[in-house]
This record gives structure tokens, C-alpha cells and sequence, in this order.
């Protein structure tokens, strides 16, 4: 099922994914559904990087996903597609897509870097921002992965929304920042699937 919310109550989870480009907000909607739901809050950028930027190999991002969602009751955000997506999505009975322009998503990138290297923020505990990554078109600037991603990210998500693999998930595509604070204001948690002989 896909389409927006609406005013009406909406009941989702016990398991979510939240989605979305850099900045769209992934992290922040993430945690304020797992407070308001009472669920775990669980971050892919905190299971793939270690100490100065290093990411995990494959197979441990891996195990540690499947640990991390191995019990019901999470509300889990990044993308990850490549290698993640199959297991979170596979899990997930509601997956939140928040689907911004890039007219939201780059200045916020800017922003939020800029911030984070003027107070030297500690990321997931080992890192902490360079700005003048951002400015370089390559990877590791979060711009360039953006506008590089965008595109190619909305045309695979929207081909995944009817994907039979993912048909046991519910689809919430918010376009704007603008509708979150409506939708997580009506979302309560639905009650436990009946259990079928």
C-alpha cells in the first residue's frame, strides 16, 4: 500500500523504516516515532562507521542489522540499499519515505555540516564533521552523493513500493516537510497481527 497521510489516525508498525536522502530528517522523524511509539530507535550510520570514517565490511553491517532488528518493536532509519534494504524492508511492515526536493534537502545539508564542524560534534561516538569534504565532488561529500543519489534513489524506491518481495509493507511517501508533523501527530501503533494455524 503507498500514498500519504492523511488527518485520520494511522495506525503503523511494530517494525519502520524511514527513508529518505541525506537531511530529508530520516534520523530525527526516526527517533520521534520510537518515543512516541515506544519502540527501539536503531541507526545504520551508527552500525556501519567505525573510527575515522572507516566503514564496516559488508558481512558486519550486515549481522549487526539483522541482530539489531532480530526482535519486534524498531523503528530503524538509513538507506543502505544496496546490501540493507532486502533485510530492513523484508522486516518492516511500514516503511516511511520521506521524499523531499533537492531544493529542501541541499541547503540543509550545508547547514547541518557547517554546524556540526563549528561545535565539532561527536557522530555515532568516534567522528566528528570536515567540512571542506562537502565542497569536492566526490563520495564523501554528503552534496555531491545527494545530487548524484536523488534520481536514482527515487526511481529505485518507487519501483520497490511494487516490488512483490515488499508486499507485506505499508508505504508512507511524504513529500514535504510540511506534512510530517501532521503525520506523526495521527500515527498510533497497530495492534499485533493475529497469528495464523
Amino acid at each position: 500500500m503507498s500514498g500519504n497521510p492523511s488527518a485520520e489516525p494511522l495506525a503503523i508498525g511494530p517494525n519502520i523504516s524511514v527513508v529518505g536522502d541525506s537531511c530529508s530528517g530520516k534520523t530525527t522523524l526516526a527517533a520521534a516515532l520510537a518515543e512516541r511509539l515506544g519502540l527501539r530507535h536503531v541507526e545504520l550510520d551508527e552500525l556501519n562507521w567505525e573510527p575515522n570514517w572507516t566503514q564496516v565490511p559488508d558481512d558486519v553491517l550486515l549481522r549487526r542489522v539483522r541482530d539489531a532488528i532480530d526482535e519486534q518493536g524498531w523503528v530503524i532509519d538509513g538507506n543502505y540499499g544496496r546490501i540493507v534494504r532486502p533485510i530492513t524492508w523484508g522486516a518492516a511492515d511500514t516503511v516511511v519515505w520521506l521524499d523531499f526536493p533537492l531544493r529542501v534537502t541541499i541547503p540543509r545539508t550545508f547547514a547541518r555540516s557547517f554546524r556540526r564542524w563549528r561545535t565539532r560534534e561527536l557522530l555515532w561516538g568516534t567522528n566528528r564533521e570536515r567540512l571542506w569534504e562537502h565542497f569536492l565532488p566526490w563520495d564523501r561529500s554528503l552534496v555531491w552523493w545527494t545530487l548524484k543519489s536523488h534520481f536514482r534513489r527515487r526511481r529505485a524506491y518507487s519501483a520497490a513500493m511494487d516490488d512483490p518481495q515488499y508486499e507485506g509493507a505499508r508505504f508512507i511517501r511524504l513529500h514535504s516537510p510540511a506534512e510530517v508533523g501532521p503525520f506523526l501527530a495521527a500515527v498510533s501503533l497497530a495492534e499485533p497481527k493475529a497469528k495464523t494455524a
